[in-house]
């Protein structure tokens, strides 16, 4: 058990690094990589750093504040994983050389590790005695 909550944390904290550091240089240091700003390089629309921007504030906080409910989580896992797909996209589209479509895929499979063993530590939660489903099946009359 104590494995698990270390490559939990470990895993998590990388992307809840990465997702820090893209806020941080798309935000304030846009036109550090490409000189025309890095949502024009990729032909994104301008209002979308912002909608990245709150998102991955959201997320950040979700995926590493404890006491937020494990379906909140669980969007959060949800829309890194949309966020990194389409960054794999958008690399490949613009013909971006290949380290910059590594890069994503590369946390994308730390993502899903930070998943699976979220998942993996929500289950004794579940196996406790006296947790009860939401819906308990009806009693026979």
């Amino acid at each position: 058990m104590q494995k698990d909550k270390i490559i939990y944390w470990t895993s998590t904290g990388i992307i809840a690094t990465v997702m820090t550091y893209s806020i941080i240089s798309f935000t304030f240091y846009e036109h550090a990589i490409y000189p025309e700003g890095a949502f024009q390089h990729l032909h994104l629309p301008a209002w979308l750093k912002v909608e990245l921007t709150i998102a991955k504030i959201l997320g950040v906080l979700a995926l590493l504040i404890p006491a937020i409910p494990s379906k909140i989580k669980e969007f959060a896992y949800f829309g890194f994983a949309i966020t990194l797909v389409s960054a794999i996209i958008a690399h490949s589209t613009v013909s971006d050389k290949f380290y910059n479509i590594m890069d994503p895929m590369i946390f994308l499979c730390i993502l899903i590790v930070s998943y699976l063993y979220f998942l993996k530590l929500q289950k004794p939660a579940l196996q406790r005695p006296g947790n009860q489903p939401y819906f308990p099946a009806k009693q026979a009359l």
